[in-house]
């Protein structure tokens, strides 16, 4: 029974989120929709799945959960300062590129902490070294370089580290 399961249903988180998408791009809980958003969340990862190139799985989802929170909070804190910037005065911005080293080699792990650079208000993650060793982050306000790489690495990689490696 098991083993029939996965095979219907290959990717069931990515199927549950492409049916709560359908649904709500839709705006409705009718029949109708229903059946043809489960429809298309089962038939999609059979499509995709090949092209999948490797398959990671989390080895600590206390820390992920951790993380979320971490990332949730910073995003709300976030949008305040950027807002008190904004309506602030020009000169105490202080826009900057700045070059993180990074010690994660999982690449969906680099994945995940361009995305969280990303949607963390005031930074944004540009560009990833040939060699993935470094990512290119804009920060909207760079006081010390140093503390901002030190804060990503410690706040979002470290956790990010131990969830896929």
């Amino acid at each position: 029974m098991r083993r029939l399961l996965a095979t219907l249903v290959p990717a069931p988180l990515i199927s549950a989120a492409l049916l709560a998408t359908w649904l709500m791009l839709n705006g409705s809980l009718s029949a109708g929709h229903i059946v043809l958003g489960a429809a298309l969340a089962i038939v999609i990862p059979w499509f995709s799945e090949r092209l999948r190139s490797d398959r990671t799985r989390l080895k600590r989802p206390g820390t992920a959960l951790r993380l979320a929170a971490v990332v949730a909070k910073d995003i709300v804190l976030s949008n305040v300062e950027v807002a008190r910037r904004i309506l602030g005065p020009e000169s105490s911005i202080s826009p900057r590129f700045v070059w993180v080293p990074l010690d994660i080699r999982d690449p969906h792990g680099i994945v995940a902490l361009a995305g969280i650079v990303t949607l963390t208000p005031g930074t944004l993650s540009s560009d990833l070294s040939d060699d993935r060793r470094h990512l290119l982050v804009h920060a909207f306000n760079v006081g010390d370089e140093a503390a901002l790489v030190a804060e990503i690495k410690t706040r979002y990689e470290a956790p990010l580290m131990e969830i896929f490696e």
